[in-house]
């Protein structure tokens, strides 16, 4: 925690100092406006702001464990899940919401693998509940250290789940919402994206 701590300070005193960064701090206090929702993994070797080079108030976020999007719970349930996506749609009017998978992902993996979970049930209880026994994830049959088609396939199934949220549905109809599908390789930082065009789990260069 020591160097988290000493870099916080260094950064806070910092952009305090320096009159350039002051005033763009300052004018994040009137609001945000950011570009697009990123729907990722939480995994600390993922990271939104150095994948996108967005800069405070660009980019909305949402991490879950593996970049699940769980089914829409419902008018009179609510999740947080639910309430980010919502928020990202229909308050801040985002034009755009993608779903970025990561090579060497532990849940995509387990769930591939049908590891045993049993000492993590609430990790259990999470894949069990949003990845659907139907999802393309179970069926991919590469087995690459990587998961990489499997992280691919299971990105590609987010996009259907978020197809059937509300205000997903309506800005899709309208025409004044994307989404997409994004892969993310740790150990390389490459980025591609999915092409349907070219094939239904066909990634490409962004």
């Amino acid at each position: 925690m020591k160097s988290l701590i000493d870099n916080a300070r260094s950064f806070s005193a910092t952009h305090v100092a320096d009159p350039r960064h002051a005033e763009t701090f300052r004018s994040l206090e009137a609001g945000q406006s950011p570009e697009a929702l990123f729907i990722t993994c939480s995994d600390s070797r993922v990271v939104p702001a150095l994948i996108t080079g967005a800069r405070p108030g660009e980019l909305f976020e949402l991490r879950t464990a593996g970049n699940i999007v769980p089914s829409y719970p419902g008018d009179d349930c609510h999740t947080g899940e639910a309430a980010t996506i919502e928020y990202a749609v229909r308050v801040l009017g985002v034009r755009g919401i993608v779903v970025c998978g990561h090579s060497h992902c532990g849940a995509v993996g387990a769930v591939h693998r049908g590891d045993d979970l049993t000492a993590v049930p609430a990790v259990r209880g999470w894949l069990e509940h949003a990845v659907p026994p139907h999802a393309s994830v179970r069926s991919v049959t590469a087995d690459s250290p990587d998961v990489a088609e499997a992280v691919q396939a299971h990105a590609v199934a987010q996009l259907e789940t978020l197809r059937h949220y509300p205000c997903v549905r309506e800005r899709i109809d309208e025409g004044t919402l994307s989404l997409h599908a994004w892969y993310y390789e740790v150990h390389t930082g490459a980025v591609t994206v999915h092409r349907p065009e070219e094939g239904d789990l066909s990634f490409g260069p962004l």
